[in-house]
């Protein structure tokens, strides 16, 4: 892991561009899918994500409207006074965690509320979902945020495809 994290401090923003330009290049489909998806486990094995919580210190959190209402639940508050209290609403009617780092990371970098966490929350860094080669900003952006993706990128150019 914290050769991983040493990696991903040293070198994700200067392979940032070139990260993209190669996330561009990738056949679309289940064989870039699989490939993926293997390395995920692979480097999700290697990995604590308690070691870095960089995702909860650095980028704010999509929540939906049933987030807002299963974390509100667990909170004991009513929905409205969690979206008015934790979350913001941009342009588009998005709700979003109105804090970085998280209001909810403790200190330990664990989730106050990880048993209900936002869907966002739960899926990211979407490295293990059908479509990858599809979402070359999104993973562009995120070997910059996770020193996972970043390091299933790294692994993904050793592979021919």
């Amino acid at each position: 892991m914290k050769e991983i994290i040493e990696a991903w401090k040293t070198n994700a923003r200067t392979d940032f561009e070139k990260n993209k330009e190669f996330l561009r290049s990738l056949p679309k489909g289940r064989s870039t899918d699989k490939a993926v998806s293997e390395l995920h486990e692979q480097v999700f094995n290697e990995s604590d994500c308690l070691k870095c919580a960089n995702c909860c210190k650095t980028t704010p959190a999509l929540v939906t409207r049933p987030d807002a209402k299963r974390i509100a639940k667990h909170l004991s508050i009513p929905p409205k006074t969690f979206i008015r209290k934790y979350l913001l609403e941009d342009i588009d009617g998005e709700l979003m965690i109105a804090r970085v780092p998280c209001t909810f990371l403790n200190e330990d970098n664990t989730c106050q509320i990880y048993e209900v966490r936002p869907q966002a929350c739960r899926e990211y860094p979407h490295t293990n979902q059908s479509g990858f080669s599809r979402r070359v900003k999104m993973n562009a952006n995120n070997t910059i945020v996770c020193p996972a993706v970043h390091e299933i990128v790294n692994r993904l150019k050793a592979i021919d495809l």
